[in-house]
């Protein structure tokens, strides 16, 4: 452990270097310098991409000014890049022109319309000049400045941005798209020519689909009949020559066809009344196109995107007409649904070779563009809509697959596994990530074809034998796990954890996820389904098979499985003890050797989680063992922080903040209070992902060791902390966690010498942000100083700063905002500071603030009585979509290593009543002031006051 302080000051040294080097960009002309090396054509190809690449990091590294920081960009480098990088963008080669479009589009996210207004005329103007590499480097940027209207939130600003894209760009496009239609039909026979021209119309109907998601344009309105008309032909057109040989990659044609079933099913499902008309084409379309495309995979998006077109028309009840014929449902479930269904070569490749990307697509819904996806959505839709039909239909299709399966199971296993995804696209009605589906369609007996058709594929005594039905049968029973009955999902565990075995990567990966979502199941009353005492029997087993599993090569890092380990530990808890003395070297071993490279932050996440439950299960029953942990962890420790592996830094200080916490308090040991003056070096605070992490580590040094740190002279480092924290919007809760942690552990004699600036510097921010966030701590923080030393010194204190104060803050912040506080804790604490302020407080009670009683009464009421106040201030502005927490900064959390919210207020249990105490304490020392004072609040008030002495029992004097 002492070497853990000294590496610590060694990575210390190493971020201010970093610091010290990336530096030398702040300097003016940086930027320009590079685009001036990235112009210069007798300069290596190399270093120019290089630099385009360097460029395009610094600007998505620099130019949207985050809160709390300071502008890197002198303005003048920023319209010096704005008017220079589109020209240069497309004027280059196109290896240089793609990082420079990306640059543009950061740029333009958070520069354009407002900052940037004349972007869109400078890259449409382009459009003129006949040149395709031109053309198509506007398309491009275009592309990527707008597809984020496929996803924002509607808002006023945003279709303020889209109306004047429209006005500046509707019209250029559409006169593109007919001049490039037209240089296709001039250049039928240029094969080089065509795929410049296909690619343009691929980028035009990419700028299309985005442009029209929000909202039907009245432009694009107007002249539905030109684009839908050219649609039309992209769909049906052949082009030998730009057919490719390759199986795998999609080419420019198949591209372009994928493009267009896009933009035409958003037409479908978003504005059918207006494409209407145009609708029976595109179904005739889209048939012809699905029935004559092979099965290969460059096809897959294509096929992905017209089935999908499908479902958004087979979704519309004034479409219904095109689906009443039965001979029409037979042809889509004989040549659409079944052929996309089965399990094709590429499949089969997939699930041998890439085990983990079949998973990925299969079990965790990643498989959106796939045409097996596209085809179960289809089949569900159209048995949602004509269920009965569709079940009669399907139904005898089920019957012929099975029995094919039944004659050769060994060669006709397909037939079955497109059965299984057949069945299950048709009775699922309902479903979540968490519980799996959780409705099913009446007509289908689940529990019944799961008897007949699943178990015996589980039973078969030959774990490796027919390995995609095995996974097909585990993901059955996972997916129906809520509607099954209990009997069936818990006692196909021991055939799961018999399946761990499998030597097929899916198989054990299913396996394990199967098991880890049954131990997570929950009965109605919040109760797991599977107990200790009933997984106990098969732990020895089941721990055995899965640390097996890690053995096996291609599966190290399987994260299905370390966390099925995280919940096993999770479910048995004391029962797990006997097994740890053999699983806790194999813990650490393999976190060794995982921290030599972290690829798999869920597989590092889980098994950070097992470690943290390893601590809490042993020390609950044996404190002392804490020690032994040390021992062994501290080293690994060591070499994470030595190393700098950030990916692994938040983690370990949440496990020494769960140690550390489990020492006896004043009996830190020495090795920890080395480690705190570096914890207190600001350097260390720059990575967002620390934050967190390191306020916990502070709050347990405080919680375990106050007397020390209050000896080693470290309070104000705490406090500097605090200070960098609190001017943060984004940290500015972790500065108040501290805070409240150093007040509930500090003696008051300790922090008085603190307590002013500490208020300063809480106003100080107020005034220069005002956020809900911050807001709602602060009155939590008053309260709180109310509660803990008195209500008398939170006026003194803040009248301390400037006279009458106190005054603007009961106004200004608790009565007008206290509705706003949220959280159990949070809402107990602000309302007994309310209460001490209305009784223990001469100066609001008969004093200079007398006048603020009554309103100060009544906001508590209605605080107890009346709905939160979800409203936000202006200032809240800086959250984006792009702010949200990664995961570095908020999956880094460890939930079994997370110690419970701490109540400074337990012996309190009901703040009604204390309200009602503290009134009648008041009434006896200030006899017939008070019922004169609860006379002045309005009569719905003194009603539910009256309510509450009587529930508790407690007359007024």
């Amino acid at each position: 452990m002492q070497l853990i302080s000294m590496h610590f000051v060694n990575e210390l040294i190493f971020l201010i270097a970093e610091k010290f080097l990336e530096g030398v960009e702040v300097n003016q002309n940086f930027p320009l310098l590079l685009l001036h090396l990235i112009d210069k054509q007798e300069i290596d190809m190399t270093v120019r991409v290089a630099g385009a690449i360097a460029f395009k990091n610094y600007i998505k590294r620099n130019w949207k000014v985050e809160e709390d920081e300071q502008d890197r960009i002198h303005e003048s480098d920023r319209i010096a890049v704005k008017r220079l990088i589109v020209t240069l963008m497309l004027s280059s080669p196109e290896s240089l022109q793609k990082q420079l479009s990306d640059a543009i589009s950061i740029i333009g996210k958070s520069d354009f319309p407002r900052k940037w207004p004349e972007l869109i005329s400078q890259m449409v103007e382009k459009f003129s000049t006949g040149d395709f590499h031109i053309i198509n480097g506007v398309l491009r940027t275009a592309h990527s400045l707008f597809k984020k209207y496929r996803y924002e939130f509607k808002s006023n600003e945003l279709w303020t941005e889209i109306k004047l894209v429209l006005e500046k760009l509707a019209q250029p496009l559409t006169d593109l798209l007919l001049a490039t239609m037209n240089l296709a039909t001039q250049h039928a026979d240029n094969q080089q020519a065509l795929k410049v021209i296909y690619s343009s119309l691929v980028l035009v109907c990419k700028v299309f689909y985005s442009l029209n998601f929000q909202d039907l344009p009245e432009f694009f309105e107007d002249k539905m009949d030109v684009w839908m008309s050219n649609f039309h032909t992209l769909l049906i057109v052949e082009v030998k020559c730009l057919q490719t040989r390759d199986d795998e990659d999609a080419g420019v044609l198949e591209q372009l066809k994928s493009q267009v079933c896009d933009n035409v099913a958003l037409y479908a499902s978003k504005y059918d009344e207006e494409f209407q008309p145009y609708l029976p084409q595109f179904v005739t379309d889209i048939w012809n196109l699905l029935v004559s495309t092979g099965l290969q995979p460059k096809y897959d998006l294509l096929v992905s995107n017209a089935l999908q077109f499908l479902s958004s028309v087979a979704d519309r009840a004034h479409y219904s007409n095109l689906f009443q014929d039965n001979n029409v449902l037979s042809s889509i479930c004989e040549k659409v649904i079944i052929p996309n269904m089965e399990f094709r070569p590429s499949d089969e490749e997939l699930f041998e070779d890439n085990p983990e990307e079949y998973t990925r697509r299969d079990i965790e819904g990643s498989d959106v563009d796939t045409r097996r996806r596209a085809a179960c959505d289809l089949v569900n839709t159209l048995s949602q809509n004509f269920e009965q039909r569709i079940m009669d239909i399907f139904g005898q299709y089920i019957q012929v697959m099975l029995a094919k399966y039944s004659e050769n199971p060994a060669q006709n296993w397909r037939s079955k596994d497109a059965t299984l995804y057949l069945v299950t696209s048709l009775a699922s009605r309902g479903q979540t990530q968490k519980h799996g589906v959780t409705q099913t369609s009446q007509l289908v007996s689940i529990p019944q074809f799961c008897s007949q058709h699943i178990i015996p594929e589980l039973e078969r005594p030959d774990v490796n034998q027919l390995p995609v039905l095995k996974a097909d049968a585990i993901k059955y029973i996972m997916t129906f796990r809520s509607v099954l009955p209990k009997e069936i999902v818990v006692g196909a565990i021991p055939q799961f954890v018999r399946h761990l075995s499998a030597t097929n990567s899916v198989t054990h990966t299913y396996s394990a996820c199967a098991v880890e979502k049954i131990l997570a199941m929950r009965t109605s009353d919040n109760q797991l389904v599977v107990k200790s005492d009933e997984l106990a029997p098969l732990a020895s087993n089941l721990l055995s098979t899965l640390f097996g599993v890690l053995d096996r090569p291609g599966s190290e890092e399987n994260e299905y499985v370390m966390k099925t380990i995280m919940r096993t530990f999770s479910t048995l808890q004391e029962s797990i003890i006997p097994y740890l003395g053999v699983l806790l070297p194999k813990l650490t071993a393999k976190l060794q050797m995982v921290a030599r490279n972290p690829s798999k932050p869920h597989f590092n996440h889980y098994l950070f989680e097992s470690l943290s439950l390893s601590i809490k299960i042993i020390c609950k029953s044996n404190p002392s063992a804490v020690t032994s942990f040390e021992e062994v962890l501290f080293p690994i420790f060591q070499g994470i922080l030595q190393q700098d592996i950030q990916e692994f830094i938040p983690y370990v200080f949440q496990l020494l903040s769960l140690m550390m916490e489990m020492t006896p308090p004043g009996s830190v040991p020495e090795p920890y209070m080395q480690l705190l003056p570096c914890l207190l070096v600001p350097a260390l605070w720059e990575r967002p992902a620390n934050c967190s992490p390191l306020v916990r580590l502070l709050c347990a040094f405080v919680t375990q060791a106050a007397s020390q740190i209050a000896s080693q002279d470290k309070l104000s480092g705490l406090l500097g902390i605090f200070q960098k924290l609190i001017a943060s919007k984004s940290n500015d809760h972790e500065g108040f966690v501290l805070l409240q942690c150093i007040m509930q552990h500090f003696p008051s004699e300790t922090l008085a010498p603190f307590h002013k600036q500490i208020f300063f510097l809480l106003f100080q921010r107020l005034s220069s942000s005002k956020t809900t966030k911050y807001v709602i701590a602060l009155i939590v923080f008053f309260c709180f100083y109310a509660v803990k030393y008195s209500a008398n010194d939170l006026v003194t204190v803040i009248d301390g700063i400037q006279p009458n104060m106190f005054g603007m803050v009961l106004e200004k912040v608790l009565i007008a905002d206290l509705q706003k506080v949220s959280g159990n804790v949070e809402r107990k604490i602000a309302a007994c500071g309310i209460i001490k302020l209305l009784c223990d407080c001469p100066p609001i009670f008969s004093g200079g603030y007398q006048k603020f009683w009554c309103p100060l009464f009544e906001a508590l009421l209605n605080f107890f009585e009346m709905p939160r106040d979800e409203s936000t201030f202006a200032d809240d502005h800086f959250i984006e979509v792009d702010d949200t927490p990664n995961y570095m900064t908020s999956n880094a959390k460890l939930n079994f290593a997370n110690n419970s919210k701490s109540d400074p207020l337990q012996a309190i249990t009901e703040p009604r009543q204390f309200l009602a105490q503290n009134i009648a304490t008041l009434c006896g020392s200030r006899p017939g002031v008070v019922p004169t004072m609860i006379n002045n609040i309005g009569t719905q008030y003194q009603a539910i006051l009256q309510g509450y002495l009587t529930k508790f029992g407690i007359q007024l004097a």
